[in-house]
């Protein structure tokens, strides 16, 4: 099961609809409080980190849904993806965008470790339907929870914390 993206077509639609439902939000979040995210240096970086955590969920279950795909020509998707989600990652969580009043331990676990995370699990994902082996997708499953639950505490930041 692990290796047959047909058997993931359940969870695929699940995750395909909450996360397009959860970046609609967070548009509406955003161009709620536009003014105030911009006169905050930190701020447009983690909406950035936003959107990518929680469209990235979508982007997996969409790649899954294809039909009749085979799983190296997914697990090849996987990889790229993860891949292409390093530099974004890597430049949105830079240190300059870690505000002075955010400690390192708070930066680390909400904003480092949920993007090293997705990507190491999606990573695993690609690698593991490659070789047959592994878990397949069932590597999935922590890199979508993981970035959902990273972008709903992004975005409660985006939209009501900044309020404060």
């Amino acid at each position: 099961m692990g290796y047959s993206a047909s058997a993931w077509t359940d969870f695929a639609v699940a995750v395909a609809g909450a996360a397009a439902a959860l970046s609609g939000l967070l548009f509406v979040a955003v161009s709620i409080n536009l003014s105030r995210i911009l006169a905050f240096p930190n701020l447009p970086a983690r909406a950035g980190q936003t959107l990518i955590m929680l469209v990235t969920p979508l982007v997996v279950a969409l790649l899954v849904l294809i039909p009749d795909q085979r799983h190296d020509l997914l697990g090849v998707e996987l990889l790229a993806g993860a891949a292409l989600l390093v530099p974004a990652l890597g430049w949105l969580n830079r240190p300059s965008t870690r505000s002075v009043e955010e400690d390192r331990v708070g930066y680390a676990l909400s904003r480092i470790a949920p993007a090293v995370l997705v990507v190491g699990f999606l990573g695993t994902a690609g690698i593991s339907l490659l070789a047959m082996a592994g878990g397949g997708l069932y590597w999935i499953a922590p890199a979508v929870v993981i970035a959902i639950v990273a972008g709903l505490g992004n975005a409660w930041v985006l939209l009501v914390e900044i309020q404060r």
